[in-house]
């Protein structure tokens, strides 16, 4: 019997074993760290460590060189929990009155027939903040940026204050469906997050959407547009990211499922 001892670099065998080992540790890490985040990606992905920082998890603000101090971020609205405190009955009434300029669109009790989103029931951290995004040109809209020009930051959340008050109603019956993996599980190998661990209502996320209930050709459209970067007002292109590898098909199923919800 040799005197080499098993657990020594004098044995070839584990000297071979522990090669092995390191080798497919390095084939794995670029596979995880660099091929599938650059083969999914299609153009934020710039570099190797940019795709090595995302398939890490970093933020893009943190390693992105075109958001510096003079750069343009997606949006003015700096997100916290405390904008999901409760609204007081004055602010509530504010917005009311404010809100009489926006029922030709969203409906006297903020639920839209005509394909606009509904109001009523909205998170109010989500609605304000779009108020936001639309008045400081971070989403682009022509109807909406007149009508919000001449608001005020206390305007925009008396408004969404009183939408979040009213009782969300359902304008047709809701059709049970099977609820779609993307929405429960999201598909992690294409960077996609489940849709329910942001847009719940129950999740109470700040400035996260309730989906529940919108219009089907709304839903559609805005999936659309963060899929080609048209609308780009998500914090960390987080809806960008995650709808980016997401087929016609996928964006067609995930809008009809919320719209029957």
């Amino acid at each position: 019997m040799s005197d080499v001892k098993t657990f020594s670099l004098k044995n070839p065998w584990f000297t071979r074993s522990v090669l092995a080992l390191v080798g497919i540790a390095l084939v794995a890490a670029l596979i995880g760290f660099v091929w599938v985040p650059r083969s999914h990606a299609r153009d934020t992905m710039l570099s190797l460590w940019e795709s090595i920082c995302r398939a890490a998890g970093v933020p893009g603000a943190y390693f992105s060189p075109g958001l510096g101090e003079t750069g343009k971020g997606p949006s003015e609205v700096i997100v916290m929990a405390q904008m999901m405190a409760p609204a007081d009955n004055a602010s509530i009434g504010r917005g009311a009155t404010l809100a009489m300029r926006c029922t030709m669109c969203h409906g006297a009790r903020g639920m839209s027939p005509a394909g606009t989103p509904h109001l009523a029931g909205q998170v109010a951290a989500a609605t304000y903040k779009q108020l936001r995004d639309y008045k400081s040109g971070h989403r682009q809209s022509a109807i909406m940026r007149p009508l919000v020009e001449e608001l005020s930051d206390q305007d925009m959340r008396d408004l969404a204050a009183y939408y979040a008050y009213l009782p969300r109603e359902r304008l047709s019956d809701p059709v049970d469906q099977a609820t779609p993996r993307l929405v429960r599980n999201g598909d992690p190998v294409r960077n996609v997050g489940a849709c329910a661990s942001c847009h719940t209502i129950e999740v109470k996320k700040p400035a996260s959407p309730w989906l529940d209930g919108l219009p089907e050709s709304y839903l559609r459209q805005q999936l659309l547009a963060f899929r080609e970067g048209s609308r780009h007002n998500d914090v960390n292109s987080q809806m960008r990211n995650a709808v980016r590898n997401l087929s016609d098909e996928e964006v067609a199923a995930l809008a009809r499922y919320y719209a029957s919800r």
